[in-house]
């Protein structure tokens, strides 16, 4: 398939709006996808950190990320209060850690290499403006359905390699670094609310 890789702007709004919903299906809360008007604060705001990739004029993957302060991000709260609200509104255009908020790949176009192009292309952002670090904070979707009660048992089965998750696994792969995890970090049934936080340093 022929793909192109693209900073996101006002025309791919209404792409990344119906690829939040075929990626986060319910349970995951309509509330917590972005809608149109947040796509055009995140552009507005920090329109560096927007990226999508097309496949025949289809948004079929995106992410969005923001810049936060290393206090800020070593304070690992929860979700909402670290971006501010879904407009982004706690962006640090001086912040010195690339946070990443989302990431999406269209179900049809998944094991594509997509979501790697993705993180390529933030690990260059945080090389090209000289930034301590890449944080994230992690889904762990496949928790609840796993069995295991306790999350600190499931997180680190993953880690090393005995359970696979759908999106913690991936991204290990990756090379990112798991640094601890978040209960109550937003609402997400799947993850039992909880996160994972991931770190990748230059």
């Amino acid at each position: 398939m022929s793909y192109r890789f693209e900073n996101t702007t006002l025309e791919h709004i209404p792409g990344v709006v119906a690829l939040q919903r075929e990626c986060f299906p319910e349970p995951f809360p309509l509330e917590s996808l972005w809608q149109s008007n947040h796509i055009l604060a995140h552009i507005s705001t920090f329109h560096q950190g927007q990226f999508v990739i097309v496949h025949e004029s289809q948004v079929v993957a995106s992410c969005t990320n923001m810049l936060i302060s290393t206090s800020d991000w070593q304070a690992h709260q929860d979700w909402l209060t670290t971006i501010g609200d879904l407009s982004l509104t706690n962006h640090n255009p001086q912040g010195n850690i690339l946070h990443g908020i989302d990431i999406s790949v269209h179900p049809s176009h998944r094991n594509q290499g997509l979501g790697k192009l993705l993180y390529l292309a933030r690990f260059d952002l945080v090389r090209n403006f000289k930034l301590e670090k890449y944080g994230t904070v992690c889904r762990i979707p496949d928790f609840q359905a796993s069995g295991t009660k306790q999350l600190s048992d499931y997180v680190q089965q993953v880690v090393e390699n005995i359970l696979v998750d759908r999106t913690l696994t991936p991204f290990l792969k990756m090379g990112l670094t798991y640094a601890g995890t978040i209960e109550n970090y937003m609402e997400d049934e799947e993850s039992g609310n909880a996160g994972v936080i991931l770190e990748w340093t230059p």
